[in-house]
């Protein structure tokens, strides 16, 4: 699916902290590591760290504050970047299969090496991981970079280019350095196969389920480029992926220099949540100061229940707060029935688009990425939950992630002929407890009465008419830039 890169320069009518943007450069510079020819040895003289690349032919978002990443004149860390994900790019392959992989681990590990005997066709590769949030948030006019570790071989290759397309800029966490130890595998490409059986089932492998330790366990710490990076975004998004691939301190260490300097973190515990609850004593460490220290949380109804003990999500999302520290949103995830948003005094309600679910992979992603769009822009409560419903219904309207994801156009198409999944008795049972709280916001497709009791419901249609405008001036900015 072809996307036009955007150059977003904000609008003074967004409620939005104005920083002062470099001009983009000509050529980009970036620390990558940027495969010359496939399975070339990292470290070797093909190895391509900081390589001058050129620019896109359009400007891509992350031009002007990647190439100001690397001089860093500024003491005071201008914040030019919107978004930086942290880890977990992969290459998904999607294969159709008559049945998903058997659940018993040697099982799944023969599998997987039979998959993996021969590159599959390369019309089956897709960006995946957090490169489904960057796209996403990208796609909405937001100054993107990823920063993880891509290998020398064909799938990094693929994964660089899709990013470079996207004008998503990659930093390489790592140093040469650190290659000092481990078999070539462990500085590979991650790998996930996606499969799709009969019934539209997905199943997954990657090395991920069959390693002792993080897939990246030779990275010990946070290089100058990498922290430079974090300094300069507003955002950092993590997920409970990044366990798979980074130790704990390398994680902690992230998280702590965000703090630091001022960028707000994002995490995402995912399944991965459940299990590290139960994992050594340094992930369970590491994973509580991920929970305290985030500005905003994000998981499903499963996730938040089995991080508290707590079934109602409303609830669970106010001891997440009480635990918390910095944490400022606790966002639930309800897939078809919508999503909550839960801070200290207020609890707002979004239900869903109903949509034709074609592929629910990357709908997750695509919804913190509007998240973070409003985050960013200081669009009210409602308006953020609402347009972050719109980019995970049209990217479940799609098949598969990475640039499979919610296009703006699409997203602008449906919330203009916007059809609410309103289920009134979910809602009614799951709002029916006392909460502790001043004010429950709640989005309607039709309002009579504005508000009811400490119940503030608010019309689609005032919140479309106020996200439209936005949107528009975005892809117009797209256009522009062109």
């Amino acid at each position: 699916m072809y996307h036009q890169a955007i150059n977003l320069k904000p609008p003074t009518r967004f409620p939005y902290h104005h920083h002062p943007s470099p001009p983009s450069p000509a050529s980009l510079l970036l620390p990558i590591s940027h495969p010359l020819q496939p399975n070339t040895p990292p470290g070797s003289p093909l190895s391509c760290w900081g390589i001058h690349i050129p620019a896109p032919k359009h400007p891509p978002h992350s031009l002007a504050s990647s190439n100001a990443l690397l001089q860093d004149r500024n003491p005071a860390a201008v914040k030019t970047i919107d978004v930086a994900t942290l880890g977990n790019l992969c290459v998904d392959i999607v294969l159709n299969v008559p049945e998903l992989p058997p659940p018993s681990r040697e099982a799944r590990k023969a599998y997987m090496e039979q998959l993996s005997a021969s590159p599959p066709d390369k019309k089956y590769w897709e960006a995946g991981g957090n490169c489904n949030m960057a796209v996403a948030a990208a796609r909405l006019g937001l100054n993107c970079i990823a920063i993880g570790h891509v290998g020398n071989e064909i799938y990094g290759k693929f994964l660089l280019d899709v990013l470079r397309d996207e004008g998503i800029g990659v930093v390489e966490m790592s140093e040469e350095t650190d290659f000092t130890t481990g078999s070539s595998g462990s500085y590979e490409t991650l790998l996930c196969w996606v499969l799709v059986d009969p019934l539209h089932r997905h199943g997954f492998c990657s090395r991920f389920d069959f390693s002792e330790g993080p897939a990246f366990s030779w990275m010990s710490k946070l290089s100058d480029q990498v922290k430079k990076a974090i300094k300069q975004s507003r955002i950092i998004f993590c997920n409970g992926y990044d366990f798979d691939e980074f130790s704990p301190n390398v994680l902690v260490s992230s998280v702590e220099y965000a703090v630091k300097v001022g960028t707000s973190v994002f995490f995402d515990p995912g399944p991965r949540g459940k299990s590290l609850l139960t994992g050594t004593p340094e992930e369970q460490k590491a994973l509580s100061h991920l929970l305290r220290m985030s500005d905003v949380l994000l998981l499903t109804c499963d996730e938040a229940a089995s991080l508290t003990g707590i079934g109602n999500p409303t609830l669970a999302g106010q001891e997440l707060l009480r635990r918390g520290v910095r944490t400022k949103w606790v966002i639930v995830k309800m897939g078809p029935k919508g999503s909550l948003l839960i801070t200290t005094s207020s609890v707002t309600c979004a239900p869903a688009f109903q949509v034709k679910v074609i592929d629910t992979v990357g709908c997750g992603d695509s919804f913190v990425a509007a998240v973070a769009f409003g985050f960013i822009h200081n669009i009210p409560l409602i308006s953020t939950l609402a347009i972050a419903n719109a980019v995970g219904a049209a990217t479940a309207m799609g098949s598969g992630a990475g640039r499979n994801v919610a296009t703006l156009k699409q997203v602008i198409e449906l919330i203009k002929a916007p059809n609410l999944n309103e289920d009134d008795e979910f809602w009614n049972k799951l709002l029916s407890e006392h909460f502790n709280i001043q004010e429950i916001t709640f989005l309607k497709k039709v309002v009579i009465n504005g508000s009811n009791n400490r119940m503030n419901l608010i019309a689609l249609q005032r919140v479309v008419s106020g996200l439209l405008p936005k949107l528009e001036q975005v892809q117009l900015e797209g256009n522009v830039s062109s």
